[in-house]
């Protein structure tokens, strides 16, 4: 590593410790009708941040108190305030302004804005689900796993040849929008509901696997931040939950932070309530992470965890990670040399069919609190994050226009069938 990428690490480092995570403008505006609110809320700007040629420099910037968009091998995306930026330049690195996409005008309140009605928002997300469940009721069932904090309701749906009862046959859970920007997720996770169910017996392969699986999908894990990103007709780059914190004024929890595995352990997430990747006051602090853990802990019978693979679907930088990421070791204690090799073996053959990047978690920036993380260390569930479309804000960011949704669900299609055909035994699966 060169002196000055040594450099620029230390006084990054320096800065975290010395200068306080800034509260300016992170929480996004109270939605009103006079107006669609801006992309990104504040005087926070979109960056690129290229020469970030190893996980330890990208960490580091992201430690910065950053909001973190996307990332790659050797750059990141960040939304910053100007005090941020001005840290980040102080440590040497070049900020490339990355040009804001053009807002649509302002639609209805509480919905997608032209160029995105093809997104479902969250009642148009639970009449599609009671819709596949009337149209297929002996393949697919509707349920709930628990409630939000502004008491949502959260669905859950199993995929099934024998959807009611309770069958001893692997367990695949498909998870999405635990961050309420990434509207794409939600499509992808109804996308997989509706294959499933509309290819079970017409087509052969999907009939296999929908009859020796049963598949279970949580499309929406946010449903409070993801009405609240569309509240007033257009986006507000909301992230987190919509959980008060007492005492102060930021709103949310980064629920992808709030995992009880290596909660708050390794700098990979925010102590500040205004931070971004805020974990929370403990791990499992938030309800909508306490519930997924409380149902995915209710599929251990007889002493045996039942769901054996697992996908979470972020956007966007379109990466296949996999555990663990609160430390850039290969292994670490129950992740020995065996595991993390079957974990390589398949995110490599899942990116083979989509195109995406695979690695490791930890070699895009450390993180700790994560669900994979806590798939992987609580129940040995071979747990992948896909970072889906695009790779960059310039091609629309968190925010694609619908003409992009049905591209980039299918796109993922070998993959979600890769991994459900392994999910008997994963670690010996005939892999391409």
């Amino acid at each position: 590593m060169s002196v000055r990428r040594v450099a620029t690490i230390t006084v990054l480092a320096v800065l975290a410790l010395a200068v306080p995570l800034s509260t300016t403008a992170l929480s996004a505006p109270e939605p009103s009708g006079g107006g669609a609110a801006p992309l990104q809320p504040g005087p926070e700007s979109a960056y690129r941040i290229e020469g970030l040629d190893t996980p330890t420099e990208r960490t580091e910037v992201a430690r910065q108190g950053v909001d973190v968009l996307g990332g790659g091998p050797d750059y990141l995306e960040v939304r910053a305030t100007p005090e941020e930026a001005d840290r980040l330049r102080a440590a040497g690195l070049e900020l490339v302004a990355l040009p804001l996409p053009a807002l649509p005008a302002l639609s209805r309140e509480g919905d997608f804005p032209p160029g995105f009605e093809g997104y479902h928002n969250y009642d148009e997300l639970a009449a599609e689900l009671r819709t596949l469940a009337e149209t297929f009721p002996d393949v697919v069932a509707v349920s709930s796993y628990g409630q939000s904090f502004e008491n949502r309701t959260l669905p859950l749906v199993k995929i099934s040849d024998t959807v009611r009862s309770d069958e001893n046959e692997p367990e695949v859970l498909f998870s999405c929008a635990q961050h309420a920007r990434e509207h794409l997720t939600v499509e992808m996770c109804l996308h997989i509901i509706q294959r499933l169910a509309e290819g079970y017996g017409t087509d052969p392969a999907i009939t296999e696997l929908v009859g020796s699986r049963e598949v279970w999908v949580m499309p929406v894990t946010n449903p409070d931040g993801t009405e609240y990103d569309i509240a007033s007709g257009a986006f507000a780059a909301w992230r987190k939950n919509r959980q008060p914190n007492p005492g102060v004024s930021p709103i949310g929890t980064d629920l992808n932070r709030n995992w009880g595995a290596q909660w708050n352990c390794c700098g990979g997430s925010g102590a500040n309530p205004a931070n971004e990747t805020y974990h929370g006051a403990g791990p499992f602090s938030a309800p909508e992470t306490a519930q997924i853990r409380d149902w995915v802990n209710s599929r251990v019978l007889d002493g045996t965890q039942q769901i054996t693979a697992h996908i979470d679907f972020h956007t966007y930088s379109e990466l296949v990670l996999w555990p663990f990421g609160f430390t850039t070791d290969d292994t670490a204690p129950g992740l020995d040399a065996a595991d993390a090799a079957t974990f390589r073996r398949l995110g490599e053959a899942m990116a083979a069919t989509n195109g995406y990047a695979p690695q490791q978690s930890s070699d895009l920036y450390i993180t700790d609190g994560t669900i994979g993380d806590w798939m992987w260390a609580e129940h040995r569930i071979w747990s992948f994050t896909f970072e889906m479309y695009p790779n960059s804000e310039l091609q629309g960011g968190f925010y694609p226009p619908d003409t992009e949704i049905k591209r980039e669900t299918e796109r993922n299609d070998p993959a979600v069938d890769l991994l459900l055909d392994a999910a008997d035994c994963v670690p010996c699966a005939t892999l391409p």
